[in-house]
């Protein structure tokens, strides 16, 4: 399906998302599945791959660290078809998000999902078996931290046992592994001790994220070495976690740092350009046609 063929079908998902998007704030569930590209029913993966984020828009960043891990992941168990989870924290559903409405985010991620696939497909066309080896899927969840999200998808039976499931991959930036494992997120004790429910079967897949405060390649991997290193024992961590968490490097020194925000002032500014190197064609059409971030 091209980008002007999925029009019509995302503007008639805008109020089915809306009223699922109020149905689940009003509910005791605290995790659902809400679309699924393709929309077809696949075992239990082994590996889940969790890309979790505002997506206040999706950018080509969200993209390429999606298709890298999904196609470099070194560490993954073999299976012929790959699972990716977009994942939309709703925590405060109660209020109008701003500066664009859930309901618009989640048009963008099924977009966006569409964009991933063709993208999965294109690096695999030579392997009749990859290229429809993937299925991604637009969720949503109430918990703000990602120890309880952790916790919430493997306790939910979406994708096998509950309390069993996959080996989840969650795909994050430098800044999210900083907060991670920043104490102050885990009162009353303030120690990193919870993080071991994390650790003992899941992954962390770290972008470095250069170029701003986080410092340089070199500064990511000295502070990852202070983990290993033992330095923060202290704190409750474990020398052994740094074996679950693959810091990698997605971008060239001299390449452009893709942002929400950048994507945001670029349509403010009238910079189609811009907008086309930020974002893929299919929500940069979306983006357009709504008249998003016009107004922030």
């Amino acid at each position: 399906m091209n980008v002007s063929d999925q029009m019509p079908n995302m503007r008639s998902l805008l109020p089915t998302f809306r009223t699922a998007l109020e149905s689940f704030a009003s509910s005791t569930s605290s995790f659902q599945i809400l679309r699924s590209v393709p929309p077809t029913a696949s075992n239990p993966p082994k590996t889940l791959y969790v890309l979790d984020s505002s997506f206040n828009p999706p950018t080509r960043a969200h993209l390429h660290i999606a298709v890298t891990a999904i196609l470099n992941d070194e560490k993954a168990r073999i299976e012929p078809v790959k699972r990716l989870l977009l994942l939309l924290a709703t925590q405060n559903a109660d209020k109008a998000p701003k500066p664009a409405s859930f309901e618009q985010r989640l048009i963008m991620m099924s977009i966006f999902a569409e964009d991933l696939v063709r993208s999965v497909q294109e690096e695999l066309h030579d392997n009749q078996e990859g290229a429809k080896g993937l299925v991604v899927e637009v969720g949503v969840i109430k918990s703000p931290l990602y120890l309880d999200k952790t916790a919430v998808i493997e306790q939910s039976g979406q994708y096998g046992e509950a309390n069993g499931g996959p080996e989840q991959v969650h795909l994050t930036g430098f800044d999210s592994l900083i907060r991670l494992l920043d104490t102050k997120y885990y009162p009353p004790h303030h120690t990193l001790h919870p993080l071991e429910a994390i650790f003992s079967k899941h992954r962390i897949r770290v972008t470095k994220r250069t170029g701003d405060k986080w410092g340089g390649r070199g500064e990511q991997d000295a502070y990852l070495k202070t983990l290993a290193n033992g330095e923060r024992e202290n704190e409750g961590a474990k020398r052994e976690w740094v074996t679950k968490i693959d810091l990698v490097d997605n971008r060239s020194e001299n390449e452009e740092i893709i942002s929400s925000t950048k994507v945001r002032n670029a349509v403010k500014d009238g910079d189609s350009q811009a907008l086309s190197r930020l974002v893929t064609d299919g929500v940069k059409d979306w983006i357009l046609e709504q008249k998003l971030y016009l107004d922030e």
